[in-house]
C-alpha cells in the first residue's frame, strides 16, 4: 500500500473531508502550514459555511490529538504508519477524530463517507480497510485505553497529544500537574477575543452593540481593550471590523502594547511588526499622535500593516522594510522613545492555533532561536534613547527564549535595567489571577492554562539615564 510519490489521487477535492484529507496530507508530506494550506483549500473548493467549518474543525482538531490517533491506530492497522499509503492515514485519522470528538455527526454517516472517499480515490481494497477499522473502533469503543502504570511522562503524551520531549520540559519546568494543565489547553478550541480601537468608541458601546445584534460578548479579564466573543463567526468579516473599530488580536498578544506603554507625542519602533496588531494598538494608544515605525523583513507583510492602519485610520504609523538585525543603519541609535522586539520564536505558546507546531519543533529550534533573540535584543537596544523603554516578547514558553534570554542581555548591558513601572490595567488582573509573585521583577510568562489565552511573555526595561 505504500505509495512512493505520496500524491494524493484521485483529482481535486470535494466536499469538507476530502478537503480536510488533503490539507492534511500536504501538511504531513509537504511540511506545509496548516493554515495557509487549509485557507488555499477553502478557496478553491468554494464549500458552504457549515462544509469549511466542519474541514477547519477535522484538520486542526486531527492534528492536535495526532499522538492519541496513532495510538489507537497503531493497535488495528498492521504496520502503521509508515507502510500505509499518506492519503490513507490521513482519512483514517481524520476519520478516527470525527468518530471520537465530533459527536453531533452520525457515525455511520462519518464511516460510510470515509468508505466513498477511500473507493473513489483508491479502490475496493482500501474501502474495506477503512470500513473494518472504522467499524472495529465503534464495536469496540472508541476512548483511547492506556497501559497501566506508565510514567507521567509517556501517559500525558498520550492522553493529551503532546511529544514526549515537550511534556518532560514542561513537567521539569512547572511540575507534572501544571504540565498536563497546559497540555490539555493546548486542545482546547481557541475562544474568539477582539481588541476595540478606543479612538473609535469605547469597549462597553461595542459590547452593547454586539448584544443588540445577537452576539454573545463581554469584557476580557485580562486585557483593557479586550472582548471576547462566543459563536459570533468570523469577528474579522464583521461590520464593526470593516469599519475599524476593532482588530482580532489574542488577549495575552494585547498585552504587550500596555506594557510598552508608549504616549501620544513619542517615537515608537516596533522591530518585527508583522501583521500590525502590536504596531496599530500602540499607535491607537498614542491617540494617532506622534510615530510608530512598523519594520518587517518581507515587503509582503508591510503592506498587510499599511491596510491594517488604513483601516483603523491610523495616521501615525510609518512602515518600512528591512532585515530587524541591520535596522541601526536606518534608524539614528539612540532615538527612540519605546523600541519593541516582538522576537521571532518556537510558537510553543500558540499550539492549540497552530498545533503542528508541537510535531516539527525540536530543542534545537529552542537554542538556535534564543541565541537570534539575543543579538537581535542588543541591536534593538541601541536605538532607544536614554530614558527609553525597551519591551521584549515572544509568543513561547520556553525559559531559554524568555527569561534566560533577558538575563543574558541584562548580564551584557548594565545600562538597562529591568523596569517595574507598568500600568495598573495590565498588573490588576494578572494580581488578581495569582500571576504575579512579589516582588514583581519586571517579566511575566502568560501559560495557556491561565486565561484560555496564549501562552506569551513580556518583559519591560529601561535604559539608563546617563
Amino acid at each position: 500500500m505504500m505509495n512512493k510519490t505520496n500524491r494524493l489521487p484521485g483529482g481535486k477535492p470535494q466536499g469538507p473531508r476530502e478537503v480536510a484529507m488533503s490539507v492534511l496530507h500536504n501538511v504531513e508530506t509537504r511540511g506545509a502550514y496548516s493554515g495557509l494550506e487549509l485557507n488555499q483549500a477553502l478557496q478553491a473548493a468554494e464549500l458552504s459555511r457549515p462544509d469549511a467549518a466542519l474541514a477547519t474543525e477535522l484538520v486542526y482538531g486531527t492534528i492536535q490529538r495526532l499522538n492519541t490517533i496513532d495510538f489507537s491506530l497503531g493497535k488495528r492497522v498492521k504496520g502503521w504508519p509508515n507502510k500505509i499509503d499518506a492519503w490513507v492515514r490521513s482519512l483514517l485519522r481524520l476519520s478516527y477524530y470525527q468518530l471520537r470528538w465530533l459527536e453531533r455527526i452520525p457515525a455511520h454517516a462519518a464511516v460510510d463517507e470515509a468508505v466513498r472517499i477511500a473507493k473513489k480515490r483508491g479502490h475496493a481494497g482500501i474501502g474495506g480497510l477503512v470500513n473494518g477499522v472504522l467499524r472495529g473502533l465503534l464495536r469496540d469503543g472508541l476512548d483511547t485505553e492506556l497501559p497501566a502504570n506508565l510514567p507521567a511522562i509517556e501517559r500525558i503524551s498520550l492522553l493529551h497529544s503532546h511529544p514526549e520531549w515537550l511534556v518532560e520540559r514542561w513537567v521539569a519546568e512547572f511540575g507534572e500537574s501544571k504540565a498536563e494543565e497546559i497540555c490539555a489547553a493546548n486542545n482546547e478550541p481557541p475562544h474568539a477575543s477582539a481588541r476595540v480601537n478606543e479612538m473609535k468608541g469605547t469597549r462597553e458601546e461595542l459590547l452593547s452593540r454586539m448584544k443588540d445584534a445577537g452576539i454573545e460578548a463581554a469584557s476580557s479579564p485580562l486585557a483593557r481593550e479586550g472582548v471576547i466573543a462566543v459563536k459570533a463567526g468570523n469577528l474579522g468579516h464583521s461590520v464593526w471590523y470593516e469599519a475599524g473599530e476593532m482588530t482580532i488580536q489574542d488577549e495575552s498578544s494585547m498585552l504587550v502594547a500596555a506594557v510598552a506603554d508608549p504616549r501620544p507625542g513619542m517615537r515608537v519602533l516596533d522591530c518585527c511588526a508583522a501583521p500590525g496588531g502590536k504596531t496599530t494598538h500602540m499607535a491607537e494608544r498614542m491617540r494617532g499622535e506622534g510615530e510608530v515605525i512598523a519594520n518587517d523583513v518581507h515587503p509582503h507583510k508591510e503592506a498587510l500593516i499599511k491596510q491594517q492602519a488604513e483601516r483603523l485610520g491610523l495616521k501615525n504609523v510609518r512602515t518600512k522594510t528591512g532585515d530587524a538585525m541591520n535596522l541601526s543603519e536606518t534608524i539614528e541609535p539612540l532615538s527612540c522613545d519605546v523600541v519593541l522586539l516582538d522576537a521571532p520564536c518556537s510558537g510553543l505558546g500558540v499550539i492549540r492555533r497552530k498545533p503542528e507546531i508541537k510535531w516539527n519543533k525540536t530543542a534545537d529550534d529552542i537554542r538556535s532561536l534564543s541565541k537570534l533573540q539575543g543579538r537581535l535584543l542588543e541591536q534593538a537596544a541601541s536605538l532607544v534613547k536614554h530614558g527609553g523603554i525597551l519591551v521584549y516578547s515572544t509568543c513561547t514558553i520556553a525559559p531559554e527564549e524568555n527569561e534566560n534570554t533577558v538575563r543574558a542581555f541584562l548580564a551584557d548591558r548594565p545600562d538597562f535595567v529591568l523596569d517595574t513601572d507598568w500600568p495598573e490595567d495590565v498588573l490588576s488582573p494578572l494580581r488578581g489571577a495569582g500571576i504575579i509573585q512579589e516582588p514583581f521583577t519586571g517579566m511575566i510568562q502568560l501559560l495557556p492554562n491561565m486565561f484560555g489565552s496564549d501562552g506569551f511573555f513580556i518583559a519591560r526595561m529601561r535604559k539608563q539615564s546617563t
